[in-house]
């Protein structure tokens, strides 16, 4: 429990009685649900371990190491991440392995990570070019150390990644001619896949993934007893968790799936892409919940139809979607009946102000409470240094940190 004014301390202090989001914390602030959270965790999981894959949850979504460990307690294999100083970040707080996805570039970028796998971090980046393989030879050579990669395979247009098999082959006789380099894998990311037929360029994409970790095997260059085959964003996680399914993937390789946005989902981006995934297999159990809110105070009422919030591009993710208002909080009430206002729309969003279109008579007042939803919430975790893990009644369960 967290005693009130004293919710930024750590978790442990001991509580007169226990902080209340609404009576006791400076508003804006984010909070997560503990309810969808805990059912989220498990709901992937759960997923993962259906299909005979391995749970690598992507952490830059979050960056809270309080999610880490209770990712990593679900039965998460490790933690993915995209640059050295996160991983250095998560293993300062206890993670053992990461899975950068991302190549390692720079030398100071290579010594965080040298120095972490000298400390004990079991760690894996990924490589697209030769230049690259050449210079992580030289390093880790020079550091007396083995470091474990895997090819990334990418897409036309997209993002990093090898487009074609020359390219592949090359990297596969670059990284022979490089004692301190592990090949273990394949790695990949669908998405930046799009068309007139995603479904069918996502399943594709997975199979060429599949095949390529198959033909490395057979050619006996992979270095691990059970090569990697990596993708899956927080999109697409169920069609490359098909791809991966089958019986040869899960008794010779380690098939790691990587969503990061599942942790908290959202109320828009994600949770359409949620029924979309239901849509496409109608007989899966459950689904994953919206967890993360903003809640913040109406500060002014200047004309009738307009509300501006104490909420800005400083607070709470707007892109794709701008914020989604859910509750309101009436101020007479305090804090303990709140109002659907999901019909409510926001128009606009400054640093720290937003615009809220309302019914010209609503019946709101300045210093209600009005929590919002979100769209991706990676682009709000970002804002803040102290997240608010809350109970039904609000009540403050938790204060996890954030180290972006």
């Amino acid at each position: 429990m967290v005693a009130p004014g004293n919710w930024e301390m750590e978790k442990g202090m001991p509580p007169s009685r226990p902080a209340h989001l609404l009576h006791d914390v400076p508003l804006p602030a984010a909070a997560v649900f503990e309810a969808p959270l805990t059912h989220n965790l498990a709901w992937m999981q759960r997923f993962a371990e259906g299909h005979g894959a391995k749970l690598a949850p992507h952490g830059k979504t979050t960056m809270a190491p309080a999610l880490f460990r209770r990712q990593l307690e679900a039965g998460a294999w490790g933690i993915t991440l995209a640059t050295a100083v996160q991983t250095v970040t998560a293993h300062a707080h206890g993670v053992d392995r990461v899975l950068m996805a991302n190549q390692l570039v720079g030398r100071p970028n290579m010594t965080l990570v040298a120095d972490a796998i000298e400390a004990g971090l079991e760690y894996y980046c990924v490589v697209d070019g030769v230049d690259n393989v050449r210079d992580l030879g030289a390093f880790f050579a020079d550091r007396e150390l083995t470091l474990n990669v895997l090819i990334e395979l990418g897409v036309d247009g997209g993002r990093c990644g090898c487009r074609n098999a020359a390219q592949v082959d090359a990297l596969v006789a670059e990284i022979a001619r490089q004692p301190a380099l592990a090949l273990v894998g394949i790695e990949g990311y669908e998405g930046m896949i799009a068309g007139s037929d995603e479904v069918a360029a996502v399943r594709a994409y997975g199979e060429r993934l599949v095949e390529t970790v198959r033909t490395l095997q057979a050619s006996d260059v992979l270095q691990r007893e059970a090569p990697i085959v990596t993708a899956s964003g927080s999109k697409w996680f169920d069609l490359i968790a098909e791809t991966f399914d089958r019986a040869e993937l899960r008794e010779h390789y380690t098939p790691v799936l990587r969503p990061g946005c599942y942790v908290v989902h959202d109320h828009k981006l994600y949770a359409g892409a949620m029924e979309a995934i239901k849509a496409r297999d109608p007989g899966l159990e459950g689904e994953l919940r919206p967890a993360l809110e903003v809640f913040a105070h109406v500060q002014s009422l200047p004309e009738p139809g307009l509300a501006i919030i104490a909420l800005g591009k400083r607070d709470i993710g707007h892109e794709p979607d701008l914020p989604l208002p859910l509750r309101r909080y009436p101020r007479e009430a305090g804090g303990t009946v709140s109002v659907d206002v999901s019909d409510w729309r926001t128009t606009h969003i400054m640093d720290q102000h937003a615009f809220l279109e309302i019914p010209e008579h609503a019946d709101i007042a300045v210093g209600d409470v009005l929590a919002f939803g979100t769209s991706h919430p990676c682009l709000t975790f970002d804002k803040w240094r102290r997240v608010l893990c809350v109970d039904e009644a609000l009540a403050v369960k938790e204060v996890m940190t954030t180290h972006f």
